[in-house]
């Protein structure tokens, strides 16, 4: 039997970029993809010689043609709500394995509630927002449940990063996205849409210290809640500073209705995402090497007291999300999933398991106190 490849598709994206070159530096020979033959021969050079092909999701049958059963289909082409149905479907359609980089609620829930069955039934897993969203918070949020035990009543996971490594020009495109786009939440024990930044979530550190977060729609509120089911709800969270992030959930409420209507849709849009500077800019090596992140999951009892406590502290997101896309890519090429359908990296892999590769791309547990 011949053995499946690995296709990424958006290779010459920056995302895309750092986790070829992370699979070429472990041995692997990924096959790179994109819209454009001469960026992807002249990275295919850079990186020893590996294999090409052209795809455009202007061209849906360019995307299906890049895999075939056995495959799997890593894709960094965002944003995902505009264009990742031709990836998500071409794997579905060829009976390959699906790996993605999104951090949109929106195409969460759509790989979730719609593409997922269609890989079940194909036999296929499907992982979707492999990387620092939400990857970090699936782990600390399952690590919290299982040290709390029985009993959890809320989980509040948040995110935050140190230094100022900058963003990516892809994922400008993607915020200005999901501030207007439906999001989701697991709230009073089931899944509720919601706006972006509908509540804000205080952690309170051991010396005093605080650290505030506004509600985002991770992979989290879908795969965390069925390894406890005494949960009720479940905030996920990204770390803001500043005076002004209490008046979040007024504000996002604004930008949400300015963006259900049609003729300020385009508008708001095009404000939110100015400065993206194209696909492939982003932070150069010495920006990522000064900045980290760090996670907390706090576990709750029905009473609102706090159980425990996980903390989690890592690196750069976007050297994160190039390590676990890879991490995640591979092993679903070396063997069978644990499952089929879409899935969550905890049920993909087992916890153990999604732990040791954290740690292998730089997140490691640490004392909560610290």
């Amino acid at each position: 039997m011949t053995a499946g490849r690995l296709v990424v598709f958006g290779a010459t994206g920056y995302t895309g970029q750092l986790t070829v070159r992370h699979l070429v530096a472990s041995g692997r020979r990924p096959v790179l993809a994109g819209r454009s033959a001469r960026r992807l021969e002249m990275l295919a050079d850079e990186l020893g010689g590996v294999q090409t092909a052209v795809a455009d999701v202007s061209r849906p049958e360019s995307v299906r043609s890049l895999v075939s059963a056995g495959d799997v289909l890593l894709t960094t082409v965002g944003p995902f709500a505009r264009w990742g149905d031709a990836a998500a479907q071409a794997a579905v359609g060829a009976g390959a394995h699906y790996v993605d980089s999104t951090g949109e609620p929106a195409f969460i829930r759509r790989v979730f509630d719609e593409f997922g069955p269609r890989a079940a039934a194909a036999g296929t897993a499907m992982l979707t927002a492999c990387g620092f969203d939400w990857v970090p918070g699936n782990l600390a949020g399952a690590l919290a449940l299982s040290d709390a035990g029985p009993g959890v009543s809320r989980l509040d996971i948040g995110y935050f990063t140190r230094g100022h490594g900058g963003l990516s020009a892809g994922t400008r495109a993607s915020m200005a996205g999901t501030l207007t786009d439906p999001s989701f939440g697991f709230r009073g024990g089931r899944l509720r849409a919601e706006r972006m930044g509908a509540r804000v979530v205080t952690f309170r550190l051991g010396d005093g210290r605080i650290r505030r977060g506004v509600s985002v729609g991770g992979s989290e509120p879908y795969s965390l809640p069925g390894r406890s089911p005494s949960l009720r709800d479940l905030d996920v969270v990204v770390g803001q500073r500043g005076w002004w992030v209490p008046a979040v959930p007024m504000l996002t409420a604004g930008v949400a209705a300015l963006g259900r209507l049609p003729l300020t849709a385009g508008v708001v849009r095009s404000v939110l995402g100015r400065g993206s500077v194209g696909a492939t800019g982003g932070p150069d090596a010495a920006a990522r090497a000064g900045s980290g992140c760090l996670i907390l999951a706090d576990a709750f009892d029905a009473h609102s007291q706090l159980i425990c406590r996980v903390r989690l502290e890592g690196p750069n997101p976007y050297d994160f999300t190039a390590r676990m896309l890879s991490f995640v890519a591979t092993s679903l090429l070396d063997g069978p999933p644990s499952g089929v359908g879409a899935l969550g990296p905890v049920d993909a892999f087992g916890l153990p398991a999604l732990q040791a590769a954290a740690a292998q791309a730089g997140l490691v547990r640490v004392e909560p106190g610290r």
